[in-house]
């Protein structure tokens, strides 16, 4: 019995002391969330990298927005597509995939049918720009994936919109 209570105080005083030194797992650690020694100063894969999906989304803007029953682009909207331009052809890994949305006035049917025709002018813009009809394609959402739920023109307004969701190794 007092063989076992040796053991036992002296287990506790290894796993006591075995904590004290504070900097024990500072030998060889990488800081994870410190910018990595790019020229650039930047992250990868994060939004400040020029070639990361993050960056497209954030930075150089993945949607554009439509005034009511339009299909036409507005300048602002030009000048988002021309960022995207850019970036594409930059970064000939990714493919595009243009998402058209109504908001929710309209019948389901017209709705689908003026989402395509947002989301055609988006990839034919690209397209005129310079950027392979092969790396895109678009799909209609119609009123059927609202960002903003409520019946008021602003949230109206950011459903009326084209968003470029951009993939590596897309296939279509």
């Amino acid at each position: 019995m007092r063989l076992s209570a040796k053991l036992t105080m002296l287990m506790a005083g290894l796993a006591v002391s075995a904590c004290t030194n504070a900097n024990r797992f500072d030998n060889g650690a990488v800081d994870l969330n410190a910018a990595t020694g790019n020229a650039g100063g930047f992250v990868a894969g994060s939004a400040s990298d020029p070639s990361s999906p993050a960056y497209f989304q954030q930075t150089i803007g993945d949607r554009v927005l439509f005034a009511v029953d339009q299909s036409t682009l507005s300048p602002s909207a030009r000048a988002t597509l021309d960022g995207q331009v850019q970036w594409l052809l930059t970064n000939a890994d990714y493919n595009g995939v243009i998402e058209g949305h109504a908001d929710e006035q309209g019948t389901r049917a017209y709705n689908l049918a003026l989402g395509a025709r947002r989301a055609n002018a988006v990839m034919e813009y690209l397209i005129a720009q310079g950027v392979p009809a092969n790396r895109l394609r678009f799909v209609s959402y119609g009123k059927e994936r609202p960002i903003e739920i409520c019946s008021d023109e602003s949230c109206y307004a950011k459903n009326r919109r084209a968003v470029t969701i951009i993939s590596a190794g897309l296939t279509g």
